[in-house]
Protein backbone atom coordinates (compact mmCIF):
# COMPACT_ATOMS: atom_id res chain seq x y z
CA UNK A 1 0.00 0.00 0.00
CA UNK A 2 2.98 2.57 0.89
CA UNK A 3 4.72 1.95 -2.44
CA UNK A 4 1.17 1.83 -4.42
CA UNK A 5 0.40 5.46 -2.55
CA UNK A 6 4.16 6.65 -3.27
CA UNK A 7 3.92 5.90 -7.03
CA UNK A 8 0.98 7.72 -7.65
CA UNK A 9 1.89 10.74 -6.05
CA UNK A 10 5.42 10.85 -8.51
CA UNK A 11 2.65 9.99 -11.50
CA UNK A 12 0.33 12.62 -10.28
CA UNK A 13 3.62 15.01 -10.01
CA UNK A 14 5.21 13.87 -13.36
CA UNK A 15 1.76 14.79 -15.05
CA UNK A 16 1.71 17.88 -14.01
CA UNK A 17 4.94 18.26 -14.80
CA UNK A 18 4.36 17.13 -18.31
CA UNK A 19 1.60 19.27 -18.81
CA UNK A 20 3.61 22.53 -17.50
CA UNK A 21 6.45 21.44 -19.98
CA UNK A 22 4.73 23.34 -23.34
CA UNK A 23 6.57 24.64 -26.65
CA UNK A 24 4.66 28.28 -25.51
CA UNK A 25 6.03 28.28 -22.67
CA UNK A 26 9.51 30.05 -22.14
CA UNK A 27 11.83 28.30 -20.39
CA UNK A 28 12.23 30.74 -17.30
CA UNK A 29 8.42 30.14 -16.36
CA UNK A 30 8.24 26.87 -17.14
CA UNK A 31 10.67 26.38 -14.30
CA UNK A 32 8.93 28.63 -11.90
CA UNK A 33 5.66 27.39 -12.77
CA UNK A 34 7.12 23.71 -11.86
CA UNK A 35 8.56 25.21 -8.81
CA UNK A 36 5.04 26.04 -7.26
CA UNK A 37 3.21 23.35 -8.73
CA UNK A 38 5.41 20.73 -7.10
CA UNK A 39 5.41 23.18 -3.89
CA UNK A 40 1.40 22.86 -3.96
CA UNK A 41 1.38 19.20 -4.17
CA UNK A 42 4.27 18.65 -1.78
CA UNK A 43 2.66 21.31 0.46
CA UNK A 44 4.89 21.06 3.78
CA UNK A 45 7.82 20.11 3.63
CA UNK A 46 8.53 19.88 7.46
CA UNK A 47 6.09 16.93 7.25
CA UNK A 48 7.49 14.89 3.98
CA UNK A 49 7.65 11.24 4.24
CA UNK A 50 10.67 10.78 1.89
CA UNK A 51 12.63 10.57 4.91
CA UNK A 52 10.65 8.14 6.65
CA UNK A 53 10.50 6.20 3.31
CA UNK A 54 14.40 5.94 3.42
CA UNK A 55 14.46 4.76 6.82
CA UNK A 56 11.84 2.08 6.91
CA UNK A 57 11.12 1.60 3.15
CA UNK A 58 14.67 1.69 1.78
CA UNK A 59 13.34 -0.60 -1.58
CA UNK A 60 10.30 1.68 -1.81
CA UNK A 61 12.91 5.22 -1.64
CA UNK A 62 15.23 3.31 -3.90
CA UNK A 63 12.88 2.84 -6.83
CA UNK A 64 11.29 6.59 -6.06
CA UNK A 65 14.88 8.09 -6.16
CA UNK A 66 15.43 6.81 -9.45
CA UNK A 67 12.24 7.73 -10.95
CA UNK A 68 12.55 10.86 -9.70
CA UNK A 69 15.93 11.11 -11.06
CA UNK A 70 15.28 10.11 -14.51
CA UNK A 71 12.17 12.72 -14.45
CA UNK A 72 14.19 15.26 -13.47
CA UNK A 73 16.82 14.73 -15.96
CA UNK A 74 14.71 14.44 -18.91
CA UNK A 75 12.92 17.93 -17.79
CA UNK A 76 16.04 20.19 -16.94
CA UNK A 77 17.70 19.09 -19.81
CA UNK A 78 14.91 19.64 -22.03
CA UNK A 79 14.61 22.96 -20.61
CA UNK A 80 17.99 23.88 -20.51
CA UNK A 81 17.78 23.31 -24.63
CA UNK A 82 14.58 24.99 -24.85
CA UNK A 83 16.21 27.90 -23.03
CA UNK A 84 19.23 28.00 -25.26
CA UNK A 85 17.32 27.65 -28.32
CA UNK A 86 15.52 30.63 -27.79
CA UNK A 87 18.06 32.76 -26.45
CA UNK A 88 17.20 33.34 -22.67
CA UNK A 89 20.32 31.00 -21.53
CA UNK A 90 24.28 31.29 -22.62
CA UNK A 91 25.00 29.21 -26.10
CA UNK A 92 27.80 26.77 -25.05
CA UNK A 93 26.59 25.68 -21.93
CA UNK A 94 27.36 22.13 -20.48
CA UNK A 95 23.93 21.31 -20.14
CA UNK A 96 24.83 17.55 -19.11
CA UNK A 97 26.72 18.69 -16.55
CA UNK A 98 24.09 21.86 -15.45
CA UNK A 99 21.63 19.05 -15.15
CA UNK A 100 23.44 16.89 -12.88
CA UNK A 101 24.08 19.92 -10.79
CA UNK A 102 20.45 21.02 -10.22
CA UNK A 103 19.07 17.88 -9.25
CA UNK A 104 22.16 17.79 -6.87
CA UNK A 105 21.25 21.26 -5.12
CA UNK A 106 17.63 20.63 -5.00
CA UNK A 107 18.19 17.57 -3.09
CA UNK A 108 21.20 19.40 -0.83
CA UNK A 109 18.45 21.72 -0.02
CA UNK A 110 16.29 18.99 2.11
CA UNK A 111 19.20 18.40 4.07
CA UNK A 112 18.38 19.40 7.69
CA UNK A 113 22.18 19.95 9.14
CA UNK A 114 23.13 22.34 6.45
CA UNK A 115 19.77 24.37 6.38
CA UNK A 116 18.43 23.61 9.62
CA UNK A 117 14.08 24.64 9.82
CA UNK A 118 15.02 27.58 12.28
CA UNK A 119 17.03 29.67 9.68
CA UNK A 120 15.28 28.40 6.24
CA UNK A 121 11.97 27.55 5.35
CA UNK A 122 11.58 25.15 1.91
CA UNK A 123 9.93 26.99 -0.10
CA UNK A 124 12.25 30.84 0.58
CA UNK A 125 14.44 27.67 -0.54
CA UNK A 126 12.84 26.94 -3.79
CA UNK A 127 12.84 30.38 -4.64
CA UNK A 128 16.36 31.63 -3.88
CA UNK A 129 18.06 28.42 -5.70
CA UNK A 130 16.23 28.93 -8.47
CA UNK A 131 17.17 32.58 -9.12
CA UNK A 132 20.78 31.81 -7.95
CA UNK A 133 20.53 28.75 -10.73
CA UNK A 134 18.49 31.18 -13.58
CA UNK A 135 20.65 34.13 -12.88
CA UNK A 136 24.48 31.21 -13.34
CA UNK A 137 23.19 30.28 -16.95
CA UNK A 138 20.71 33.83 -18.67
CA UNK A 139 21.43 35.82 -21.28
CA UNK A 140 20.20 39.40 -20.45
CA UNK A 141 17.05 38.54 -22.42
CA UNK A 142 16.66 35.83 -20.09
CA UNK A 143 17.54 38.12 -16.93
CA UNK A 144 14.94 40.38 -17.69
CA UNK A 145 12.24 37.40 -18.04
CA UNK A 146 13.64 36.68 -14.69
CA UNK A 147 12.88 40.33 -13.14
CA UNK A 148 9.62 40.46 -14.76
CA UNK A 149 8.47 36.78 -12.78
CA UNK A 150 10.48 37.80 -9.56
CA UNK A 151 8.87 41.63 -9.86
CA UNK A 152 5.26 39.62 -9.89
CA UNK A 153 5.54 37.19 -6.83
Amino acid sequence: MVEAVTMQMFETISCGIDQICQPDKNAIEELFEIKDFVLHKLKDEKASPIFQLQKYFPKIYKTLHGKEYCKMQDCVVTNLKKGVETGLYRPGIDIEFISKIYYSCVHALKDKNVFSDESYNFRMMEELYLDYHVRAISTTKGLQVLEKITNKS
